[in-house]
């Protein structure tokens, strides 16, 4: 048995690898069509977004700016997160420009030896988050149609990374050796005076200017061709799956979890569609017509808060080069998706101008718990389903382990 699991191990990636290359030939004209829609959603969406803020933050790298920004936010980003304060600057920039800046930044600042392990692993997990402009207006007002409930996500996805670092800071150990180290760093008089900020080749001058623009143009459109990659490769994925009706089937296994929470069973396909990729899943619960518009609005939430597996393997691929780990950023993304849709289920039961339903929630609740436990058979049907679907994320789990035990150890 033993065997067979660690043959299964050693040949899942190349078996995954070689279905999805048969799956390109026989799926070819719906995959060419998913290739032209990815590479346009990069072009005109993700390289305007981003490609200004990749730029700028490079280059506020090469400045006192944000070592300046250490020494006005530590006395709050300590007590509240334990990271110093130059944590703040990812935060706030990936609060404004979207995944996956936060997770760049934070990366760029491990290398440079500005934070600790520890620090940067639990900023990695609150730092990389859905940006406003998608939140409002791509989904708030394309999807939804609404912007209150744009301004709703955004709020309760704000809130739900800040919780999560604050749980995050109360289970991690204190590293005063890192205590205020990028300020002796860059504020120590004997390693950095002002002789020394001028013929630092880091530092951004009148005289290298050029040179240092030119090189944080070239890291920006490294990481835009990265971002791109996985965008397309993405919807390749998703356009496999759904031809092959391989999705419908995938869904089913998020069924007992939307039945115990009373959700409607037909957003099965879109929860899973959103957890490979987040944009095409949003899109798609939102699309999912019933009375209940709260339940797409509550999804929608947990969807922006998890991110998806398209952005964790961006992410994964931003900090491939550092000792970062990134199991405290998938725990800590699945944390911001739960907490940002009880947060928004709240809003939404508690305000009630920010409720649209047509019809209690609670009515259509009762109705599905007593349609599910009606019949002893689906009752044992869904729960098996459920095992199922946590030896599938136990698998992709041990997966991702392996893969980033062998860049590690490269």
């Amino acid at each position: 048995m033993k065997f067979i699991i660690l043959s299964l191990k050693r040949n899942l990636l190349p078996f995954i690898f070689v279905l999805i290359a048969i799956c390109l030939v026989i799926f070819s004209k719906s995959n060419l069509t998913a290739t032209k829609n990815g590479l346009t959603l990069w072009a005109t969406c993700v390289v305007p977004s981003l490609f200004p803020f990749f730029v700028i933050t490079n280059l506020l790298s090469h400045t006192k700016v944000v070592h300046l920004l250490g020494k006005l936010f530590d006395k709050f980003m300590r007590p509240i997160f334990n990271v110093p304060g130059i944590g703040s600057f990812p935060f706030i920039i990936g609060l404004i420009s979207g995944y996956p800046m936060g997770a760049k930044i934070v990366a760029d600042f491990r290398k440079d030896g500005l934070i600790s392990k520890d620090e940067g692993e639990r900023l990695l997990a609150f730092t990389n988050n859905s940006g406003p402009l998608f939140i409002i207006s791509s989904v708030g007002i394309s999807l939804f149609g609404d912007t209150t409930t744009g301004f709703l996500l955004l709020g309760t996805h704000i809130l739900s990374c800040i919780t999560v670092g604050i749980i995050l800071a109360k289970f991690s150990k204190n590293h005063e050796n890192y205590k205020h180290s990028y300020l002796k760093k860059t504020y120590d008089n004997n390693k950095f005076t002002k002789k020394n900020i001028s013929t630092n080749s880091n530092t951004v001058t009148l005289k290298n200017l050029g040179e240092v623009l030119g090189n944080s143009i070239n890291n920006s459109i490294s990481t835009l061709l990265m971002i791109g990659g996985f965008v397309v490769i993405f919807s390749v994925i998703i356009s496999i799956l759904n031809s092959s009706n391989a999705i419908y089937f995938l869904g089913k296994l998020f069924n007992p979890i939307l039945s115990i929470f009373g959700f409607d069973l037909s957003f099965a396909k879109p929860v899973f569609s959103g957890i490979i990729e987040l944009t095409n899943g949003v899109s798609l619960v939102s699309n999912v017509h019933i009375k209940e518009i709260s339940q797409n609005v509550v999804l929608s939430a947990f969807l922006l808060g998890f991110g998806g597996f398209s952005v964790l393997l961006q992410v994964f691929s931003i900090v491939s080069k550092t000792d970062l780990s990134m199991k405290k950023y998938f725990t800590g993304k699945l944390l911001q998706g739960i907490f940002a849709s009880f947060y928004t289920f709240l809003a939404l039961k508690f305000v009630p101008f920010l409720n649209l339903d047509i019809i209690q929630t609670s009515a259509n609740t009762n109705t599905n718990l007593t349609a599910v436990t009606n019949s002893l058979y689906s009752y044992f049907y869904e729960l098996g389903i459920l095992v199922i679907a946590i030896f599938f994320v136990l698998l992709i789990l041990t997966v991702f382990k392996r893969i980033y035990s062998k860049v590690y150890n490269e």
